[in-house]
């Protein structure tokens, strides 16, 4: 009797995987206000788990979206998903794409906590045909497996048109928890390690940097704005009778106003992509990286003004208990640059000392033409109302 021939299945070709640029991927992880870090190739750990999770149910195409926890409400259904990682036919496209966490399957799953599958989109109620529509990409089977940082959802890890059957099944949904849960513990394994770093690089009161890595922070901005051929601003800023909130009202209610003040600062800096560090007591350090002097002295005038109306322990804090309702506080500040300021033959280091020096210097004229004005090194003093 002959023997049947064994079958050999054919080998898949294999998949071409895309995410976001590292740099930008790193704003969809930045779960603890943590800076994470290039280096830990986190890029290459997600597209490995999206490479398993297609190896083990093989798709057409498949993708991780992540909400913005920078842009997070909490309503979650007023946050939008972001394709961070993708492959397929158009997966180029689909990066960087944004859908509405209210609509389409993915957006089921990361409103409900609960996965979903569908073994016919297109009849699907919650289906979002707009993705489709934009792509020419022709959806038919679809599961969706919500992706958690700790206990709160996160994102969704989504897989398109399911190889060699009509839909997805049960096992498969099993096998795309467990690498759902690998998502998991990807992000959470590079936030713990970045944390520990991080932890040593702010100010416990504030949440701004700390001095210490101010002086690294600046030094590396004077590098690459020299290589960019960029100007680079130093505002150094130090509120005024600061001393009478805490004879005044106690150490509780100072504590408050200072944490009140870096996130003012941090908001500022954050327009520009700058730096915002608490340089010791009611003294901060703002690093414009390509920022002229006209441009860093409008800025100072926006944060002076800022701080000038703001209402300071309006609520309820978290270390100064009863509202205060205090106002009126002000600030001076100290403006240098370094093309107008510093020489290009200065090296790194004594550019960073003369900027610093050169900004707290003109801090003190602010305070000794009057305070609550803006002062720039070595010129005269700028006051407008």
């Amino acid at each position: 009797m002959s023997q049947p021939e064994p079958v050999i299945a054919a080998a898949r070709p294999e998949i071409e995987l895309q995410s976001l640029d590292p740099q930008e991927l790193e704003r969809f992880l930045d779960r603890r206000r943590a800076t994470l870090s290039p280096e830990l190739s986190l890029t290459e750990n997600l597209l490995e788990v999206l490479r398993k999770a297609n190896e083990f149910v093989p798709s057409s195409a498949g993708s991780i979206l992540l909400d913005d926890p920078r842009r997070k409400f909490r309503e979650r259904n007023r946050n939008s998903l972001t394709f961070i990682a993708a492959f397929g036919e158009k997966a180029g496209e689909l990066l960087g794409q944004k859908i509405p966490a209210d609509s389409g399957i993915a957006g089921r799953a990361y409103l409900t906590g609960k996965a979903y599958s569908t073994a016919d989109a297109r009849r699907d109620p919650y289906f979002f045909a707009t993705v489709d529509e934009d792509t020419s990409f022709t959806t038919q089977s679809v599961i969706a497996i919500p992706v958690r940082i700790e206990s709160e959802v996160c994102g969704v890890l989504e897989l398109i048109n399911r190889h060699d059957r009509a839909g997805f099944s049960e096992s498969d949904l099993n096998l795309l928890e467990i690498f759902a849960g690998y998502i998991s513990i990807s992000i959470q394994n590079v936030l713990d390690g970045r944390q520990a770093q991080e932890i040593a690089r702010r100010d416990n009161l504030t949440g701004l940097f700390n001095d210490r890595y101010l002086h690294v922070a600046l030094r590396r901005q004077i590098q690459e704005c020299r290589l960019n051929d960029e100007d680079l601003a130093i505002l150094f800023l130090d509120l005024d009778f600061f001393k009478r909130v805490n004879d005044t009202h106690g150490h509780l209610a100072g504590s408050q106003v200072l944490r009140e003040v870096g996130g003012l600062l941090a908001e500022h800096v954050d327009e520009v992509e700058g730096i915002a560090a608490r340089y010791g007591g009611d003294e901060f350090v703002l690093v414009l990286a390509g920022l002229d002097l006209d441009s860093a002295v409008d800025l100072a005038e926006n944060v002076r003004a800022a701080i000038n109306h703001t209402m300071f322990c309006e609520d309820e804090g978290d270390i100064q208990p009863e509202p205060l309702h205090l106002s009126g506080l002000t600030c001076s500040i100290g403006v240098a640059t370094m093309r107008r300021h510093v020489t290009d033959e200065l090296a790194e280091e004594a550019c960073r000392s003369s900027l610093l020096r050169l900004a707290d210097a003109a801090m003190y004229v602010a305070k000794e033409t009057g305070r609550n004005r803006t002062a720039v090194a070595g010129e005269p003093v700028r006051r407008r109302g």
